[in-house]
Order: C-alpha cells, then sequence, then structure tokens
C-alpha cells in the first residue's frame, strides 16, 4: 500500500511552565511518521493532528545533561518497513492501539 509521511521540525528554545526544568533550553529536532493511505490512516491522521494540537505528541527530556525534545506517549510509526520490531509496518494491530490511546 502506499503511505503519508507526517514531518515534524520542533525547534531549539526554552522549556516552559509545566516541563521538567522550566526556563531551561532544550533542544529540537526532525521527527518523522507514517500512515497508510487509506481511510483508517486517514481516521487516526485527525486524531493525531488534534493530540499535536494540544501538545500531546511531543516531550521534553533529559538525556546526557541536555534537555531534548522526544517523542511523547502516543505510538507513532518512524519507519514504512522493518515491521513492529522496527517500529514500522506491517503491523496489523497499530491503528488500533493508537486509537485507543487517542
Amino acid at each position: 500500500g502506499t503511505a503519508r509521511r507526517w514531518l515534524f521540525k520542533m525547534l531549539s528554545s526554552s522549556s516552559k511552565v509545566g516541563d521538567p526544568c522550566p526556563g531551561q533550553p532544550y533542544k529540537g529536532g526532525n521527527f518523522c511518521a507514517f500512515l497508510p493511505d487509506n481511510r483508517e490512516g486517514q481516521k487516526t491522521a485527525m486524531l493525531l493532528k488534534k493530540a499535536f494540537e494540544h501538545g500531546l505528541t511531543f516531550q521534553i527530556k533529559s538525556c546526557n545533561g541536555e534537555e531534548r525534545v522526544t517523542w511523547g506517549l502516543i505510538p507513532h510509526k518512524t519507519s514504512w518497513g522493518g515491521g513492529k520490531a522496527r517500529n514500522g509496518y506491517p503491523d496489523a494491530q497499530y491503528l488500533r492501539e493508537v486509537c485507543a490511546v487517542l
């Protein structure tokens, strides 16, 4: 099947109240996720968009003494291939599992 690729460019900035270290700088990054280009994938995309708009897609974590943006608790497929073990497709349960989280 075909896929839709989502690209997220999270800029470096300073953390806000409610983040692990308010006022501290953090490093951004580029993130990529995949969804199948079908009806279920489009439904999931709408839910993921709402989650992003509410600040639920990413989080700030400390890594080797540096604050950085990482994926949040909502699972995303970061590869089109490789199967579930490589965070990709095929994974027959993914759309059902991510919708349950959302």
